[in-house]
């Protein structure tokens, strides 16, 4: 049996769904809430109700279970997430628990630049959450991936909705921070490889796309796909920060947060091969897998997340 956390993401999703194309039996862990939880449909999977942090809900969940896929994190809740609760000491439960069970193998998807000496919060919640697997004595895989993308990510989806409601983006600095975009697919088959894959095991891996760009250049690609032309407007970090708080504070569905801000801080690449080197994997190239783009009526979509959403939780 495998477990997979975050299995509502959009990582746990497509993670989800390969793993019973391949005939595994797979159980996934869904926070108790009042909503229908977003899995993926026609995919037979079971389902334990509980947080990360209910260590009892753990143990239960954790019943014949052999290995588990650990996604689950708070950074896309924006303003309302809590990195410190979900990602540490969630992780640092979940670990305990699988080391009480017994479980034989953890795997976890953290961040290129994951450090827990690190400046920005996100990476260094991920850095402390990475520590907390190595010591729980369960055999490990971990992997830090560079931004990912793919359809109903938190990358393409997010820029096109702003770039389809306003005229203007503004741009960290001046975009010229490098990134290196990685499908989701080709994460997810690094995944499914490394369960077979013994010299995997407590092994920690930097992976990211087939190329690297500035960001600057990201925006023309998708603007190019969605066919809009936007204003690039440079703006300082402390600025786009202050910028994004004040959307985070009037629209709480507001796609874009201020770990955004942290991600395009600084560049946070690694080799361009790491994925061939070690897997064996051709990763896509990003203009080849922007079709999720295609089609779709951004503004409408944008006004439906963004404003619908905050409408609906104002008091």
């Amino acid at each position: 049996m495998i477990l997979v956390t975050g299995g509502t993401g959009f990582v746990g999703r497509a993670l989800l769904r390969q793993l019973v194309a391949s005939g595994q039996e797979v159980r996934t862990l869904v926070r108790p809430s009042t909503r229908t939880p977003n899995l993926p449909r026609g995919v037979p999977v079971e389902v334990a109700v509980t947080s990360l942090n209910n260590e009892r809900g753990l143990r239960a969940a954790l019943r014949g279970v052999d290995v588990i896929y650990h996604l689950a994190g708070a950074e896309h809740a924006g303003a309302r997430a809590n990195i410190l609760e979900t990602d540490g000491r969630g992780t640092y439960n979940l670990a305990r628990a699988a080391a009480e069970m017994r479980v034989r193998r953890i795997f976890y998807v953290s961040h290129l630049g994951a450090d827990r000496s690190s400046y920005y919060p996100l990476f260094k919640v991920k850095g402390i959450a990475e520590e907390h697997i190595r010591r729980s004595g369960v055999p490990h895989t971990i992997l830090r991936t560079s931004l990912l993308y793919g359809a109903e990510d938190h990358f393409t989806t997010v820029l096109a909705r702003l770039l389809a409601v306003s005229p203007v983006f503004f741009l960290p600095r001046d975009g010229e921070v490098l990134i290196q975009p990685l499908w989701v697919e080709d994460l997810v088959t690094c995944l499914l490889w490394s369960l077979d894959t013994p010299e995997t095991i407590n092994q920690t891996y930097d992976i990211g796309g087939a190329e690297y760009f500035p960001f600057r250049q990201a925006i023309e690609i998708i603007q190019t796909t969605l066919a809009r032309n936007r204003w690039l407007i440079p703006l300082p970090l402390p600025a786009l920060r202050t910028l994004t708080i004040s959307a985070e504070s009037l629209f709480p569905a507001f796609p874009f947060s201020t770990f955004w801000v942290d991600y395009l801080s600084y560049n946070r690449t690694c080799p361009v091969d790491s994925i061939t080197r070690l897997f064996g994997l051709l990763p896509a190239r990003f203009t080849y897998r922007l079709d999720h783009l295609k089609g779709v009526n951004w503004a409408r979509n944008a006004r439906q997340t963004i404003f619908n959403r905050s409408a609906s939780k104002a008091p």
